[in-house]
């Protein structure tokens, strides 16, 4: 019985001391309404995007010109100097891998050597024919004459002795002209023939020069005084080492001119029809978040593209800078501020004040009577406020959020006079 007592004077103290903690406990506090009155003056529409600066105007540092003609349609580079190094004209840039070149030009020296061995050999067996042709000439001559001779001395014979010696001269007679014909055709067959190994010969060499030429070409050099900084590939990754140049598009860097810079961005295809040729922008570096720096729509593209992992489109528009500034450099990233529509006067507020029911647009307001729905039409908006075109003046204020009543709040029609 005792125990049970004293649990019952346990659980009476503990009740009487919860009793004085909810006696002298703070009421919770009540949810305070926030208003604010709508913003009269410059309203501004912007689109903020990021962007990479790049110079407007660039000499190409290209590879070799006519790699095509040696069968080669890709080349590696082996070696570059890098990024942001000041060259001089003349200067090392890079040095693409050779090796594909040296094996075609070690083949070439073979088949000059064998193209070699073939002139000479058909020009001895054409010197060789052509000597044994004259020879046959000469000798077919002593006949005639021989046979001229025989003819002559027999006009004191017999008539079959004399008809005889006429047959053997006309005999030979059509032996030497009939040799001198085909010594004719030998000579012109013996001069096709050269004319084919030569041809053949100079062939091999002419290419053997034209590879020499472009290997020359493999060490890539600066074509004036400047900065080099690499060019990108076609999915956007700079070259370097080990990267891959192709023959159809040579270029291994660039020498950017960097008086006349531009930033280069991507704008998503809802933002993309506010922006236009000619409009102002305002541009800031990442790198140096101090300089403010002015520029120009100068280009928008009128196809659009697909974003890297996403079913989203981009159009490229380019941002002339305004300002020369010798800090600037190429790949620089850029937070670029398009003004694309502005009013010298609005009247805004901030868009988590605008509500929508069914076709119905409105503010909670306040009143005498307390909060009623106000109807609003609006204008122009950009990522914080939007205009209010009629419905509410600047002395008027209105709730942040929604307040207690809700949509039992009573229902004001914005007068076309307001």
């Amino acid at each position: 019985m005792k125990i049970i007592r004293s649990l019952i004077y346990i659980a009476i103290g503990v009740a009487a001391a919860g009793g004085l903690w909810f006696a002298l406990a703070e009421p919770p506090p009540q949810e305070v309404d926030i208003l604010v009155s709508p913003e009269l003056g410059p309203f501004e529409v912007v689109v903020t995007t990021t962007g990479e600066l790049r110079a407007k105007n660039s000499i190409k540092i290209r590879g070799p010109r006519n790699v095509q003609a040696t069968g080669i349609y890709q080349i590696n580079i082996s070696d570059m100097v890098p990024e942001g190094t000041l060259v001089k004209k003349g200067d090392f840039v890079a040095q693409l891998d050779k090796s594909d070149l040296s094996g075609k030009i070690k083949d070439l020296l073979i088949n000059i050597q064998k193209a070699e061995s073939q002139y000479e050999q058909a020009r001895l067996d054409t010197a060789l024919s052509l000597s044994q042709a004259r020879d046959n000439l000469v000798n077919l001559r002593f006949a005639l004459e021989e046979a001229k001779i025989r003819k002559e001395q027999s006009i004191y014979e017999a008539p079959s002795v004399i008809r005889q010696a006429q047959i053997d001269y006309e005999r030979a007679e059509r032996a030497l002209h009939q040799a001198e014909k085909n010594y004719e055709v030998q000579v012109q067959q013996a001069m096709a023939k050269m004319r084919e190994v030569g041809a053949e010969l100079r062939s091999h060499q002419r290419t053997h020069d034209s590879y020499v030429e472009t290997m020359e070409e493999f060490t890539v050099i600066a074509p004036a005084d400047g900065m080099v900084i690499y060019s990108r590939e076609h999915r956007g990754v700079k070259k370097g080492v080990g990267s891959v140049v192709s023959a159809w598009n040579p270029v291994v860097a660039e020498l950017p001119d960097l008086s006349s810079m531009e930033s280069v961005t991507y704008v998503n295809e809802i933002d993309i029809r506010n922006v236009h040729q000619g409009q102002p922008v305002t541009i800031k570096l990442y790198a140096l978040p101090d300089k403010v720096l002015t520029g120009t729509v100068r280009e928008v593209a009128n196809v659009g593209e697909k974003q890297r992992n996403s079913d989203s489109k981009v159009f490229e528009v380019l941002i002339e800078v305004d300002q020369v500034d010798t800090t600037l450099r190429p790949a620089m990233t850029t937070g670029n501020e398009i003004l694309v529509a502005n009013v010298d006067e609005a009247l805004s507020v901030p868009l988590e004040t605008i509500h929508a029911r069914d076709s119905l647009v409105y503010v909670y307001k306040e009143s005498p009577a307390g909060p009623v729905r106000q109807t609003v039409e609006l204008g122009l908006m950009n990522g914080t406020h939007v205009v209010v075109t009629n419905g509410l003046s600047p002395n008027d204020r209105i709730y942040l959020s929604t307040p207690e009543e809700g949509e039992e709040a009573p229902l004001a029609q914005a007068s076309s006079g307001e």
